[in-house]
């Protein structure tokens, strides 16, 4: 979804990416932790603390880096105009939601559901290949440790999780990202992207391929037949990965805020743009395992600001929920974050497009 997604805590090590970011060290840890149950819920328990040696191959080093999702799927409002210019929010400011540890998951985007051209539209001025650099600068967990211990609920996983989280504290991260101008905006190019990410944060190679898929709010032939192009981006992402393992990431909601809104931006020459992505991943094995598939919700806010043509700055929170198919302690939870990730972002457009 968004411009792009680690999660590192345990809880979350399929998605992309946000949302999102599994530690090596700490899968590994939990499943020596509990390699002898054999109950459902601890098999599943074992498939998520497996899923890092799963998707890079046996012998991964620990340290390798942690698994970002990547891809965003978001929808926007039925209005074909407001299609194209991204939604606005006007009741409660997406730019609170940068400062406040006190956050409650984003109500679902319906109203566009079936209009097939829905995508988030990004600045004018974020067209291009980027390089950038994305450092993590802080972790919190606002309900509580226990929240990041897997589909269980173990503290002895989260408190391992936790701390391998806060060894990539301004640690810089590097790769590139694509935004591609459509007809209606400027998306950003979710195969190239998700590659990009998952591959610099795992700190190898462990993306097979990305592929988009159709569904009713963002799919090709609706693209097609409104005059856009066979390269225009997609919401709905499909990876496979190098390992017996594959991710399917979409979207639930998103929205900019008012003052975002691409008009305003083109008419004041705004530098300064404020958005929110709401992302569902489900993440399965492809071998002969019969374990369940893993459901994560991750919300990705962003704060981007245009320096000048060339240099854009950014601040990425990543935000996780507990889900109802997954966790144990969803109830409990009560629809907040259960962990919070912040990053600063540093975009150089490439020199072969500066004119």
């Amino acid at each position: 979804m968004g411009l792009f997604i680690p999660l590192h805590f345990h809880r979350c090590s399929f998605l992309s990416l946000l949302l999102c970011y599994c530690h090596l060290h700490a899968t590994t840890t939990a499943l020596n932790h509990h390699s002898t149950t054999t109950t459902t819920s601890t098999r599943r328990e074992a498939i998520i603390q497996s899923v890092g040696k799963i998707i890079t191959g046996a012998g991964a080093g620990a340290g390798a880096g942690a698994f970002v999702v990547a891809g965003s799927s978001l929808s926007l409002p039925s209005n074909a105009n407001a299609n194209a210019l991204g939604t606005t929010v006007t009741k409660n400011s997406i730019s609170s939601r940068m400062t406040t540890d006190l956050l409650t998951i984003p109500s679902p985007s319906y109203a566009s559901e079936f209009n097939g051209i829905d995508n988030l539209y990004y600045p004018f001025w974020m067209e291009g290949e980027w390089s950038v650099v994305q450092t993590l600068v802080n972790v919190s967990t606002p309900l509580g440790i226990k929240y990041l211990g897997g589909p269980n609920g173990i503290e002895s996983i989260a408190t391992d999780t936790l701390t391998e989280v806060r060894k990539q504290l301004d640690k810089p991260v590097y790769f590139h990202l694509k935004y591609r101008k459509t007809k209606w905006g400027v998306a950003e190019d979710r195969l190239f992207n998700t590659r990009q990410r998952l591959d610099a944060f795992a700190g190898r190679s462990v993306v097979a391929n990305v592929q988009y898929a159709d569904v009713g709010g963002s799919n090709r032939p609706t693209v097609l037949t409104m005059g856009g192009t066979p390269e225009d981006p997609l919401q709905t992402t499909f990876t496979r990965f190098k390992g017996p393992a594959a991710q399917k990431t979409f979207v639930v909601s998103h929205g900019i805020d008012k003052t975002s809104n691409l008009v305003e931006q083109k008419k004041n020459a705004q530098n300064h743009w404020v958005g929110y992505e709401l992302d569902r991943s489900i993440f399965a094995l492809t071998n002969k395992s019969t374990a369940p598939p893993l459901t994560t919700d991750t919300e990705l806010i962003w704060d981007i600001t245009r320096i000048d043509d060339t240099s854009v700055k950014a601040e990425l929170r990543i935000a996780e929920y507990l889900n109802a198919q997954s966790d144990v302690l969803y109830f409990n939870a009560k629809n907040r974050a259960v962990s919070l990730q912040d990053y600063t972002l540093e975009f150089t457009l490439k020199k072969n497009q500066v004119e």
